[in-house]
């Protein structure tokens, strides 16, 4: 997001004596000369406050104290290259006839310019360590981090997690004040939160609502949605700052607005549940990445025609719509049409329940699931397995440090559910593209986001080590041509 910037002009002494006496014009006929109300006390009988009683009766200052002094204002910039000139895949190919790839031009190299932004961080250890929005920090070169008493640092971003939108910083501090971390499983639809951030660059602010929502999930923002929503004020700048209690306890890290056509607060609001932040925090500091487990189904709601047709009396739990072969579900017994009312004894209302529960467990953990199938209820026990999938380094890592025809993509396995989520059958093989630097050769040639990798050279790709494997062959001959699976259509693309 970027900065809200305000331009200030310093008023010359006659214009701020000018300014003052419009100011207490336009402000209604009783503050018309004001200094003469305040110079005639004497002559007025006023009825005074007691200069002895407490502040107000009505104030959450106390919580909102307690946040402020931890949520710190972050800065990220980042390096962007912006092609320039004529490129072959813009040139007509009746040019191209005559004056070859390049059409007797010859392109400029790129033009780079710096990009910043700026959001909000919560210190949750006294030695610097900061929750923040993945995408406060996504692509950042520079970090730096403003405390609330005005002194910075540089910080270093320990690791990201883009599926749930959560990042971890550190900088080289100690002593900090830190926010007490509450536990978000028991907030409720009703209760009064505070958000705490630096909209649009202003200043650290404080907006107050109420919980409007738990769960809300579906909203297309993340991969995996448990949000808190909230009428509390949010805006850009707001990203990444506190959601707390009325005991100024974080319960939650702002993440995103709902704004169609404004761009400014609506009144809906969401943050990611701090419980969800904690587990992504406590797996990048301890393994440096995010790991998480699977069970291996396809599911989908129970609609109230899905219920009546299976012979459930409500629509509640998750329905499998297809198992992997080899996973934990098949190994634990589960079938497509199986519906999975309560996981460890809690009961499934919505299908996001379950893959969230899931998701938050450790890989080998035992999970007992209880199960309709055929008008009866079974207790199913399964062991759940890593979520396959790993990420392709975006620099290359070949020998002598040289780059290879994707370097700046990052892929990851595709599995069954993702490709029934992008409209592909569930039997469909290749790597799925999470991210292409702009920048890249790859994006120059036209691969996107989501597209499927099915083909390097015509040679069948399966997973990143494949590949990998695959792009080593071809490094030595130039172009690879790959084969793209993009939303059920095939194409090639030459990178």
């Amino acid at each position: 997001m970027k900065p809200f910037t305000l331009h200030t002009t310093v008023l010359q002494s006659t214009k701020r004596k000018v300014l003052a006496v419009v100011c207490a014009m336009t402000l209604g006929g009783g503050l018309l000369a004001m200094g003469a109300v305040l110079q005639s006390h004497a002559n007025i009988n006023l009825k005074l406050a007691d200069p002895n009683e407490p502040p107000s009766r009505m104030t959450y200052a106390p919580a909102a104290k307690a946040a402020m002094q931890a949520v710190v204002k972050i800065s990220a910039s980042k390096i962007v290259k912006e092609p320039t000139g004529y490129s072959n895949q813009q040139m007509d190919p009746l040019f191209r006839q005559f004056f070859g790839d390049n059409g007797g031009f010859q392109a400029p190299p790129p033009q780079s310019h710096r990009e910043g932004g700026l959001g909000s961080g919560v210190v949750v250890s006294p030695d610097g360590y900061i929750l923040t929005n993945n995408h406060v920090v996504d692509g950042a070169t520079d970090v730096e981090v403003t405390l609330p008493d005005r002194r910075q640092f540089k910080a270093r971003v320990i690791g990201t997690d883009p599926k749930t939108d959560i990042a971890v910083l550190k900088i080289d501090a100690t002593n900090l004040p830190v926010i007490t971390v509450g536990n978000s499983s028991k907030i409720q639809v009703g209760d009064l939160v505070l958000a705490v951030g630096n909209p649009y660059g202003v200043g650290q602010t404080v907006t107050m609502g109420i919980v409007s929502a738990t769960g809300r999930a579906g909203l297309g923002i993340e991969d995996y949605e448990d949000f808190i929503q909230t009428d509390a004020s949010i805006n850009p700048g707001n990203s990444g700052g506190a959601l707390v209690n009325d005991r100024g306890e974080l319960v939650g890290i702002n993440t995103a607005i709902l704004a169609p056509g404004s761009g400014g607060n609506q009144g809906i609001g969401f943050a990611v549940p701090v419980n969800l932040a904690r587990n992504v925090m406590d797996q990048i500091v301890t393994h440096g990445k995010v790991e998480r487990a699977w069970l291996g189904v396809s599911i989908q709601e129970v609609t109230p025609a899905i219920a009546k047709a299976v012979g459930l009396n409500n629509p509640e739990g998750a329905i499998v719509a297809d198992v992997s072969p080899n996973s934990p579900a098949q190994k634990a017994g589960l079938q497509s049409g199986d519906v999975i009312l309560a996981i460890n004894g809690m009961p499934i209302q919505e299908s996001n329940q379950l893959r969230m529960n899931v998701a938050m467990m450790n890989a080998g953990q035992t999970v007992h699931l209880k199960v309709f199938r055929n008008g009866q209820t079974s207790d199913v026990t399964a062991q759940v397995g890593e979520l396959p999938g790993k990420k392709v380094e975006r620099a290359s890592n070949e020998s002598g440090g040289e780059q290879n025809a994707l370097s700046g993509v990052a892929v990851e396995n595709l599995d069954p559910q993702t490709a029934r989520q992008d409209g592909l059958p569930a039997s469909t093989k290749g790597v799925i593209v999470t991210q292409v630097d702009p920048a890249s050769a790859a994006a120059s040639a036209g691969l996107k986001e989501g597209d499927v990798i099915q083909e390097v050279n015509h040679q069948p790709v399966r997973n990143p080590d494949e590949l990998s494997s695959a792009l080593q062959k071809s490094g030595k001959n130039g172009e690879s041509l790959l084969l793209v699976n993009r939303g059920g259509n095939k194409l090639y693309l030459a990178v």
